[in-house]
């Protein structure tokens, strides 16, 4: 038996500004881990690790100073 739970959140202005931020910068990330991925793939033949992919991330968020 599966078991599943629903929550309603009521963000104020000043939270959903936040949230459509964090959703936007997840989003540009997924993309460009993804572009980066295929790219790779096609070149090499061969895939990227999740970690390879995660530890770009600290030198992203000095490159792009709104991630």
């Amino acid at each position: 038996m599966y078991k599943a739970y629903k929550f309603r959140i009521y963000p104020n202005t000043e939270q959903e500004i936040a949230l459509a931020k964090s959703f936007g910068c997840c989003r540009w990330f997924w993309n460009y881990s993804l572009n980066l991925c295929q790219e790779t793939y096609k070149a090499t033949g061969k895939g990227l690790t999740r970690n390879y992919i995660q530890g770009l991330l600290p030198s992203l968020k000095k490159a792009y100073e709104w991630l």
